[in-house]
């Protein structure tokens, strides 16, 4: 049995400190899906003013935010509108967590000029558009935190070649705002996790239900990450506690970028520790 598939039993996460963003604004795209969810609950128990955007208005239902919020973000147009109607309503936040993302082109083989397309534009073009108009009302408002959600799949390659490339240019885009704008008070940070049993994952096993457990022998830790642990990086990251950390690229991988057990228990031989 995979562990990510039942839970860690005694895995524990070390809480935020209590009201950590008491009466912070913050703005978390993707909030529909499993991250997005635990992003949105977990910045909402540490006293923020959560802003919850989503394109699929049912993917937001049940949500504990102060408000919901949905548009495409391939839409430039909705996006644009709905930038405006937030910053006239609640004033630039002061934190932004860019979660959206999505992938379907698993290999080289499977990249048509379309797809390629989609997933450039979902998970590098728009965020890009999103952040520079909340940036500009950042840098006016005296300062904000950024952080974004790229993947593992920028740092090494895992699959998924469009969505990959994509999140590197997440990944080199926000060190450009946090080297542009450091002196405005700006501070942007990314999160890179592995693998997390969310439901972005289902496709996957629905194709192949053992695919968990094939996956616990490529982690160090024996076992992927859980939205928690994400989550914890996060909050970090986008708190007070992270005031000196600006343009840093966080794994939280279970080690998966560290190195390859499987390489060393199958090519050189060595037994399991």
């Amino acid at each position: 049995e995979f562990p990510g598939e039942s839970g860690f039993g005694n895995l524990q996460v070390s809480p935020m400190l209590h009201d950590e963003f008491s009466g912070k604004s913050v703005v978390i795209t993707g909030a529909g899906g499993g991250l997005g969810r635990a992003l949105v609950a977990e910045f909402s128990a540490a006293g923020a003013w959560v802003t919850a955007c989503d394109r699929d208005s049912d993917a937001l239902a049940g949500l504990q935010a102060a408000r919901l919020c949905c548009f495409d973000l391939r839409d430039h147009r909705a996006t644009s509108t709905a930038v405006q109607a937030l910053i006239a309503e609640a004033g630039a936040p002061d934190v932004l967590i860019n979660n959206a993302g999505w992938t379907r082109a698993e290999t080289m083989a499977s990249l048509t000029p379309d797809n390629i397309a989609a997933e450039v534009e979902l998970n590098l073009t728009s965020v890009m558009a999103l952040t520079s108009a909340l940036v500009a009302a950042m840098v006016g408002r005296g300062g904000g935190s950024l952080v974004f959600i790229s993947s593992v799949n920028a740092l090494a390659h895992f699959g998924n070649p469009a969505y990959a490339a994509a999140k590197a240019g997440i990944d080199a885009f926000a060190r450009a705002v946090a080297v542009e704008h450091g002196r405005h008070g700006i501070r942007a940070n990314t999160v890179c996790p592995g693998s997390v049993r969310t439901p972005a994952w289902d496709h996957r096993l629905a194709r192949d239900p053992t695919i968990m457990g094939k996956l616990a022998r490529l982690y160090p830790l024996g076992r992927i990450v859980e939205s928690a642990e994400v989550v914890a990086a996060v909050l970090f990251l986008a708190s007070n506690r992270a005031s000196g950390i600006t343009g840093v690229t966080l794994p939280v991988d279970a080690g998966l970028t560290a190195g390859n057990m499987t390489f060393i228990n199958d090519i050189l031989g060595a037994e399991p520790m």
